[in-house]
């Protein structure tokens, strides 16, 4: 039940000791936590590798590529499974009827009439610190976009890779002269419909596609794997069209037509709502696994991600290893929305100078502050279990 609680604008100001006016959020991605391509045409080009460089350091130019900023550069996931885990320097909130976070890519529109152009669909995952630990150790949740119910939607899909022998003879297609390699890379599946394959090398990339910081001879990767979505639109393997699937993956739809990712959208492995207030972590994988001949494997790129409402996100106040005890849920002109678990929590607002101007008790659940008597500005919310920051 929600509390509705007044402040009154006749309270007499007073300094908070010892506490001030938390800084804003960035909207754009922190940190990368990891990196794992799958091999691809762009590996070791997006991010550059060079001699020497480790996963540690790989781990720091992909955050150069994508972090602080809304699209500042870019990295390659590779093929099927390849990913990228990264985090805000604050908890994303799960605002109610909004979609809650952007991940930028580079697909592009070539023909409006099959709906498609470059897209190379990623699967967006999701997890919570609920440990409090401070790393994406914790459950993930898949974020069922609108193919995920589909017959052609496969489930625990796995797929291994294999690293290419040193002693390998190339193997180019004798109808595509840009096609120099087509059994570069072996990999095998549990698909019974396709067990194996190959990632074919072409002659626009002529490096590696092998993760050169990655020793393992064989690379793993497990998920949900969407339908094909190419159409040979010349017949003859030259021009291809990668359709667009109409919500819930990265790189998917143009960064100016895609309205982002809804937290609500968070499933467990049985497809259950996971139902999350607030997300710490993103996953982001190539979904798909198909090559498009001289165009190559799909994959997913990544260049940015962004908060849609970093001011509410960075009120979230995580005490103890699985609960909240503070949370501001909503924000506008005439109040607030917290939420807590405390019986009973003795709150004071202050402005950005360090004045009190209000006070009053928060009740387990939901709470509605009226702030209309504020003059608008830069507010604290300050209690025992943290403290909240909102605007006016």
């Amino acid at each position: 039940m929600k509390k509705l609680l007044h402040l009154s604008a006749a309270l007499s100001a007073c300094t908070l000791l010892g506490c001030g006016v938390a800084q804003a959020n960035s909207p754009y991605i922190s940190k990368v936590y990891d990196f794992r391509p799958a091999p691809g045409q762009f590996v070791n080009e997006l991010p550059e590798y060079e001699p020497g460089d480790t996963h540690a350091t790989m781990l720091l130019k992909a955050t150069e590529q994508i972090a602080g900023d809304r699209a500042p550069g870019m990295i390659s996931l590779g093929a099927y499974g390849g990913y990228v885990v990264f985090g805000f320097d604050h908890p994303v909130v799960n605002k109610a009827g909004e979609r809650d976070f952007k991940i930028y890519g580079n697909a592009l529109i070539s023909d409006r009439d099959n709906r498609g152009g470059s897209s190379e669909p990623g699967i967006v995952m999701v997890s919570a610190d609920t440990n409090g630990n401070g790393l994406p150790d914790d459950p993930w949740y898949e974020l069922a976009g609108s193919e995920y119910t589909k017959e052609t939607t496969v489930k625990n899909y796995r797929l291994t890779y294999y690293a290419p022998d040193p002693s390998h003879a190339a193997d180019p297609d004798p109808d595509d002269r840009y096609v120099t390699d087509r059994t570069y890379i072996r990999w095998t599946s549990n698909d019974a419909g396709q067990p194996e394959g190959y990632v074919a090398r072409n002659s626009y990339h002529p490096q590696s596609y092998w993760p050169q910081w990655i020793a393992d001879k064989t690379m793993e990767f497990e998920g949900t794997k969407l339908a094909d979505n190419y159409v040979d639109i010349s017949g003859d393997g030259s021009y291809f069209v990668l359709v667009f699937h109409d919500w819930g993956y990265a790189d998917n739809l143009p960064n100016n037509e895609d309205k982002g990712f809804d937290i609500d959208w968070a499933v467990d492995s049985d497809g259950k709502p996971a139902k999350l207030d607030k997300i710490d972590f993103v996953k982001v994988y190539t979904g798909v696994n198909q090559c498009c001949g001289r165009l190559g494997e799909t994959s997913t790129e990544i260049s940015g991600a962004e908060d849609l409402h970093p001011d509410i996100s960075g009120s979230v106040q995580t005490v103890g290893a699985d609960r909240e005890l503070l949370l501001l849920t909503a924000s506008d002109n005439n109040g607030i929305s917290v939420r807590t678990s405390a019986e009973a929590l003795e709150y004071r607002v202050i402005s950005a100078s360090g004045a009190s101007v209000g006070a009053g008790c928060l009740y387990a659940g939901e709470n509605r502050i009226d702030t209309s008597a504020l003059a608008p500005g830069i507010y604290l919310l300050h209690t025992s279990a943290g403290s909240l920051k909102f605007i006016r």
